[in-house]
């Protein structure tokens, strides 16, 4: 808990074949990731990329060469730096690392490394603490919205420990709360990308939806299979995946992305209906792997598709009441909660006011990463 001493960028004590970088290593909600000061890594893209593709190893399934996990919830990166905006405290940018191809996406955001965001700026001294509670607000460069963090610190320290529990990480740890700020169309430009609440594309119907995060939500019933399978038998299910990717191919371009044959938006959701009391069931697809959980932006971005009339959920979605929702999202580990204000009367591209999770970060390692020094750090 609390600040740890500071390692220097770089050290003289480790042969010259190789640079040292100042890294974190947090596990932010269901994901781990590695977290940098922007002013550590080359301020130039292209060879940021290769430092950071050094960092966590590859192509090789087992990233033997790097400190990646082998999975796309663990290769996962946090850039941070002290914002110069007058209304956020930093700049928080994500990076999805594709290690087999050696490929790095800045297309989306990460809701999970997010929540890590916080207590790893104020542990680098980027933000002051207060005593109790410290508000961060966040600038999310991926997508240019922004949310605010609420981070215990109590007597200015962050704390990690806490009796909350989140489906998909093993214990507790205290609750940090993410209350996103105008994310919609984050990716794609409009909550309804293609503008129309469904969408016939490959032979199937779908909802096109980017509360923060582009998903495109299937009936799992319309793959032959009934969404309560698990991800490693999803994933091995070669037909349902090529399927999904023809679909993806299909739906990028009208969902204002491109072609995405290369990129990680959109996810794919098979929905079907709840079985543990939520309000649907999902897998998702990241974009070619089922997730062992569920993405959090992912989750506000299929708990909105559950509200608008016409959508593919709105028939399988057990919703509940009143203006404040509070909707447990389905996924192979549990649920994961989500907080929407709504405005019934408003068009179904307003009426989402708010949206908010409670998720838990804890710092796993603070020290130096290092890489060939050819890279030129």
């Amino acid at each position: 808990m609390g600040a740890f001493e500071k390692c220097s960028g770089k050290t003289d004590t480790m042969n010259l074949s190789q640079t040292a970088i100042n890294c974190s290593i947090i596990r932010g909600g269901t994901s781990r990731g590695y977290f940098f000061r922007e002013a550590d890594l080359p301020q130039e893209p292209q060879a940021r990329d290769r430092v950071l593709l050094s960092v966590i190893g590859g192509p090789d399934a087992l990233q033997v060469d790097g400190v990646g996990g082998g999975h796309p919830l663990t290769n996962k990166i946090a850039i941070v730096h002290p914002s110069t905006r007058q209304d956020t405290d930093v700049d928080y940018l994500f990076l999805q690392v594709a290690a087999d191809s050696q490929t790095i996406s800045a297309a989306q955001n990460c809701g999970n490394i997010l929540s890590g965001v916080g207590a790893f700026a104020i542990d680098e001294e980027m933000v002051v603490a207060t005593d109790g509670t410290t508000r961060i607000r966040v600038h999310m460069e991926n997508s240019g919205n922004s949310c605010e963090l609420l981070v215990p610190t109590p007597g200015g320290v962050v704390e990690y420990a806490g009796e909350t529990k989140i489906d998909g990480v093993p214990g507790s740890a205290a609750a940090i709360t993410c209350n996103f700020l105008d994310v919609a169309g984050s990716a794609t430009g409009a909550l309804l990308p293609t503008g129309s609440q469904k969408d016939e594309v490959g032979g199937v119907v779908v909802t096109c939806i980017d509360n923060g995060m582009p998903v495109v939500l299937l009936k799992a019933s319309d793959f032959g299979v009934t969404g309560q399978e698990s991800p490693d038998e999803l994933d091995t299910n070669t037909e349902l995946k090529n399927r999904l990717e023809k679909v993806r191919g299909l739906i990028g371009s009208k969902m204002n992305l491109g072609n995405v044959t290369d990129k990680t938006v959109p996810k794919m959701c098979l929905i079907s209906e709840p079985k543990l009391g939520g309000v649907v069931a999902t897998r998702t697809f990241i974009p070619h792997n089922c997730h062992k959980s569920i993405g959090v932006l992912g989750a506000v971005s299929v708990a909105t598709a559950c509200l608008l009339p016409g959508s593919i959920a709105s028939d399988l979605a057990s919703v509940p009441d009143g203006a404040e929702k509070t909707m447990d999202v389905e996924h192979p580990s549990g649920s994961l909660r989500v907080r929407l204000v709504v405005d019934a009367e408003a068009p179904p591209e307003q009426m989402i006011k708010s949206a908010g999770v409670v998720r838990t970060a804890r710092i796993l390692m603070r020290g130096v990463v290092f890489v060939p020094s050819e890279y030129g750090v």
